[in-house]
């Protein structure tokens, strides 16, 4: 039986993780996992809820929806990727909104909903064959993944792939709001409580600010084989 890998991304925002990722797992014919847009789903629901409001956010009534809120990744034939459903529906692009932007960090620190996400997480690596990209894969989710991949790129070049990302979509951004949260979303995900972004110390890091994703592919190819094939070659 062919050898497979779990490959965990971790990284700030904006970076291009789940590009990459998607381009691995499509190499590879992996399963792509994106743990952001989990955490993404879940802060659509709670805004469409109304736990989260002008007034601040009702923990309690996050916490006791956890086990009504559903997550699963569909492949989609026409766009040759898998796409976010909640509750069975498709909410790809709705959970790229800068509305929920602007409150994913906070959900995803209430450790009620980090627990429920890592659990489900974790079940779908079960049998390997994956690459999931996030914050916490390699240092919380699956510290004894095959490979661990830490991409940063200058705040800059974040924020003007995000901008271009929306834009894309159709959707009325404003660039100096894109880099003021990423900014925000970089000082919250390294100071909150729960599992803070880190790289994981046997992680390899990946500064991308002036590659593209052929080059990073070029990169990352090197690694895989080795993995696959270095023991066996020994």
């Amino acid at each position: 039986m062919k050898k497979k890998l779990i490959i965990a991304i971790d990284g700030y925002s904006s970076c291009g993780k789940s590009t990459f990722a998607k381009a691995i797992a499509k190499e590879l014919n992996y399963i792509y996992i994106d743990s952001g847009a989990m955490y993404r789903a879940v802060t659509l629901y709670c805004l469409r809820k109304g736990f989260i409001t002008k007034n601040g956010i009702d923990t309690e009534g996050i916490k006791n929806s956890l086990k009504d809120i559903h997550i699963t990744f569909v492949y989609n034939p026409d766009k040759g990727e898998y796409e976010t459903w909640l509750n069975s529906e498709n909410v790809e692009n709705e959970i790229r909104s800068i509305e929920v932007s602007n409150f994913v960090s906070r959900i995803s620190q209430i450790p009620e909903v980090r627990t429920r996400m890592v659990e489900l997480q974790r079940q779908i690596g079960v049998f390997k064959g994956i690459v999931m990209d996030g914050r916490d894969i390699g240092t919380v989710v699956f510290p004894d993944a095959d490979i661990k991949i830490f991409m940063t790129a200058s705040v800059d070049t974040r924020a003007q792939r995000r901008f271009d990302e929306l834009q894309a979509k159709g959707q009325p951004v404003d660039y100096r709001e894109i880099k003021k949260n990423i900014i925000e979303r970089d000082v919250a995900d390294e100071n909150r409580e729960i599992s803070p972004l880190r790289k994981a110390k046997d992680a390899i890091i990946l500064d991308n600010t002036n590659m593209t994703v052929e080059e990073q592919m070029e990169w990352i190819r090197g690694i895989i084989q080795e993995k696959l094939h270095g023991d066996r070659d020994r």
